[in-house]
């Protein structure tokens, strides 16, 4: 079993999947939506990951009426989104360790707030 970034689907089997045209993979690329992985043979090959986002991509595009440089704006804050919620995990990781090993002073208390944030896409009906 592959992991879910482990890029494994070349340009074809992914135009294939998605019903798309392989330049349009490859001009996503390009405009830097998407960064396939290459071989030593310098083929594109594509992760689970990758097509999450082209499927996202698509998404937008079609369905949405988003221009590529609306998809761009969406998947950098998408990535910042990652990256923070990653941060956040490690955060709460040392927080925890902390209160485990009692360094926190007795009269102190470490409080936690979680929250979650959606990103909710609103498409205007005819």
């Amino acid at each position: 079993m592959h992991d879910f970034e482990d890029p494994v689907y070349q340009i074809s089997v992914v135009a294939e999947l998605l019903g798309i045209h392989p330049q349009t993979l490859r001009h996503y690329e390009r405009e830097g939506l998407v960064v396939p992985s290459r071989t030593s043979g310098k083929i594109r090959v594509y992760s689970k990951k990758d097509i999450d986002d082209l499927k996202l991509i698509l998404r937008l595009t079609r369905e949405l009426g988003v221009n590529l440089a609306g998809v761009d704006v969406i998947m950098q804050l998408k990535h910042q989104v990652r990256e923070l919620q990653k941060e956040l995990t490690e955060l709460r990781r040392n927080i925890s360790s902390l209160e485990a090993e009692s360094i926190v002073p007795k009269n102190r208390q470490v409080i936690v707030k979680k929250s979650s944030y959606k990103i909710v896409l609103f498409e205007e009906k005819e």
